[in-house]
């Protein structure tokens, strides 16, 4: 099948930074059925730690078009005749403001259009809450990444309702993992532990993510520092980077354990790190469905996290990792100190955690139901069928 008869998908998103919905991008497409989808990019919001790099790695065209959040308005011509030029199929766009800005396009070009949400809506400013909301009928396929996010969406519509037989239609389709590529690897987990100087036989605590207000990482460090009270030979590693980083590397300095913390900063290559870890750890105030702790259990590392979004979906508590409420952060050092004195539990958790993963997000799966929509909203017959109609026009 020739590129005229593939069906071009472009992917609208705000920036590329390495955030998980942001990452899923390339890692999805690697999936994907390259005879039958080709991808673009398009996004607005250059920073240097990005990952423009592992998107064209994939096989995507990337294309960047500055912008501000409300400067998004005057970017409509500018995307409508990208999407002429290239003759675009598909418009999938990500988080509130690209969807706004795929949905203004599709007003002046009859184009399907799908918009993947990635958080609960309570959780966006007043501004692009509404804009979303008021636009969001205007589009064909709403995924949401989790049961939670579905549950937002449907009563942030309800003074908007869907109309029977109307355009839009709402698919929950989980965030999903590379298992084949993210499993635990014992000698990388030596390298980096001896990289950093971290004792063989010590636990490990980690996290992964983009250092932002909604992780909570100074609650992250703080139950850190009552971990080590009682378990002093642990170590914890951190990896992302990102508005919050002084803040918290100025908490583990001004600490009496900044011996047992090991910042790593951004790495391309996370399962190495993951593969280092005894337990993932995270003190989030909300989330859609963390890929990094998604990515953590499929490397048989078990959780200790608040149950805020998504993570109460992947994580049974007792079975894949133990969890608290959003509001009793101040449990998690407990809840890690009961793995980390008890062996056996940590095992069994270990175990559960990459089976969960293997078994219910799965990124194979995943990308099959995102094949499927996008075949929905586009045969390829349709596709050969106009491809012909063209040429005789032509003719």
């Amino acid at each position: 099948m020739n590129s005229n008869t593939r069906i071009k998908v472009l992917h609208l998103i705000k920036s590329l930074g390495r955030g998980g919905a942001e990452k899923l991008i390339p890692e999805t497409s690697k999936l994907h059925n390259q005879q039958k989808f080709e991808f673009y990019c398009i996004y607005f919001y250059h920073q240097e730690n990005n990952i423009v790099d592992e998107l064209q790695a994939a096989g995507i065209r990337v294309f960047l078009f500055p912008s501000s959040n409300l400067g998004i308005f005057r970017q409509v011509k500018k995307v409508k005749n990208f999407i002429k030029a290239e003759g675009i199929n598909i418009i999938h766009a990500h988080l509130p403001w690209a969807g706004i800005l795929g949905r203004l396009v599709g007003r002046e070009i009859k184009l399907p259009i799908v918009y993947t949400e990635h958080n609960t809506w309570d959780r966006y400013n007043k501004v692009s809450y509404w804009f979303n909301k008021l636009t969001f009928k205007q589009q064909d396929v709403a995924i949401a990444v989790s049961n939670e996010v579905a549950l937002s969406m449907e009563l942030n519509m309800m003074l908007f309702p869907l109309k029977r037989q109307g355009r839009l239609k709402v698919q929950n389709i989980l965030n999903g993992v590379n298992t084949d590529y993210f499993k635990r690897d014992q000698q990388a987990a030596l390298a980096i532990r001896k990289e950093y100087n971290i004792p063989h036989q010590a636990f490990v605590i980690g996290k992964v993510a983009v250092f932002r207000t909604q992780k909570r990482l100074w609650i992250w460090i703080e139950q850190a520092l009552e971990i080590l009270k009682e378990a002093p030979e642990t170590h914890f590693l951190l990896v992302g980077d990102g508005d919050w980083r002084e803040q918290i590397l100025s908490l583990i300095q001004k600490s009496n354990f900044k011996q047992n913390f090991h910042w790593v900063g951004v790495q391309k290559e996370v399962a190495p790190y993951l593969s280092a870890m005894d337990l993932y750890m995270s003190s989030s105030e909300f989330e859609g469905l963390p890929v990094a702790m998604l990515e953590a259990m499929s490397c048989q590392v078990p959780v200790v996290a608040t149950r805020a979004g998504g993570i109460g979906e992947a994580v049974t508590h007792g079975l894949e990792g133990l969890l608290c409420e959003v509001e009793e952060y101040h449990k998690l050092s407990e809840l890690a100190l009961k793995i980390i004195h008890v062996p056996s539990l940590h095992q069994a958790l270990a175990f559960n955690a990459r089976l969960r993963v293997e078994k219910d997000f799965s990124m194979k799966n995943m990308v099959t139901e995102i094949e499927q929509v996008y075949n929905s909203l586009v045969p390829i017959p349709n596709l050969k069928s106009n491809t012909s109609q063209d040429a005789r026009h032509k003719t």
